[in-house]
């Protein structure tokens, strides 16, 4: 989806980046709101749910990442980069950058989601086929109007109410004009949303959880839009199997390009990243950038 964004956030086990890109629907800009008080696609199948024995040493990766990341934020090449990462099993998280919130553009696609399919677990509404497939669609390609009608159908930012309620997310806000794609958070709290969606403490039974990973594994290279969603997170970690929701749109006070690029990493979905970029050259620059900094951060493409 395309419209427009702010300054940037942190990085939690998600490599969030805040303000700048496409969505998947026209490009809009936008000023600043009244202040607030896996894509290298693993193969399919391959994010299916595994046996979660926790790790006692950390990822070799691990050492000096905050260096590395501190260099990632400081060499973006103009674009200022919040980053998040966390190790699910040690429970280790290194970030960088400034924390402030950011809107998400199509990354509150996962909470409309998970709002929905919440509905459905408790018997509160019912999915039809067509729905199933909206659903999918939405979060594998991005599909902007799908996110529009469940949005409407489940209360607009209602949504974002009752999984701000459930998940504890303490950083992360309703859009201040009512629309989807401005909901505000920050790399930390996106990563802390994957965690708990993974471990169940969000609310959303496992069935359902594995409905939106399942999907995000199979996040197409392309969005139902025309725009490249391999940027960050899948090309960066490009020997990782990752399960992966981006966000894009242009532009965000100013003719800043958008990029966040989120998800779950590895085999044992033992990492979750976030990443957000807000950055003044184009789309495609943009779109270059964000994906050196997570290289940056591990060379060689994996953690």
């Amino acid at each position: 989806m395309r419209r427009g964004a702010s300054k940037l956030v942190t990085a939690v086990a998600v490599v969030s980046a805040a303000m700048l890109a496409g969505c998947g629907c026209e490009a809009r800009v936008y000023g600043t709101p009244p202040e607030p008080a896996l894509t290298v696609v693993a193969p399919q199948g391959s994010m299916a749910p595994l046996p979660e024995a926790p790790l006692d040493e950390p990822p070799a990766s691990f050492a000096g990442l905050d260096g590395r990341i501190q260099q990632a934020v400081a060499g973006a090449a103009g674009a200022d980069i919040s980053v998040v990462v966390l190790d699910r099993s040690t429970g280790q998280t290194v970030s960088g950058g400034d924390g402030r919130p950011f809107p998400i553009a199509s990354v509150v696609k996962l909470f409309i989601a998970d709002d929905l399919l919440l509905q459905e677990a408790e018997g509160k509404t019912e999915l039809s086929p067509a729905d199933r497939g909206a659903l999918d669609v939405m979060l594998r390609s991005s599909d902007d109007s799908a996110a529009e009608n469940f949005w409407n159908r489940s209360g607009g930012s209602d949504i974002i109410s009752r999984v701000v309620a459930r998940y504890g997310l303490t950083s992360t806000t309703k859009p201040y004009n009512g629309s989807w794609d401005l909901t505000m958070s920050t790399a930390g709290d996106l990563v802390r949303y994957y965690d708990k969606l993974l471990n169940g403490s969000g609310g959303l039974p496992q069935e359902q959880a594995n409905v939106i990973i399942g999907n995000l594994a199979r996040s197409t290279p392309i969005g139902i839009d025309g725009y490249p969603q391999r940027f960050g997170i899948p090309d960066g970690l490009y020997a990782e199997p990752v399960a992966v929701k981006q966000g894009w749109f242009c532009c965000w006070s100013g003719a800043n390009q958008l990029h966040v690029s989120t998800g779950v990493i590895g085999h044992e979905r033992r990492y979750v990243m976030a990443i957000g970029s807000l950055d003044p050259t184009g789309d495609a620059a943009a779109r270059e950038h964000v994906t050196q900094a997570v290289k940056t951060m591990f060379p060689g493409g994996h953690i």
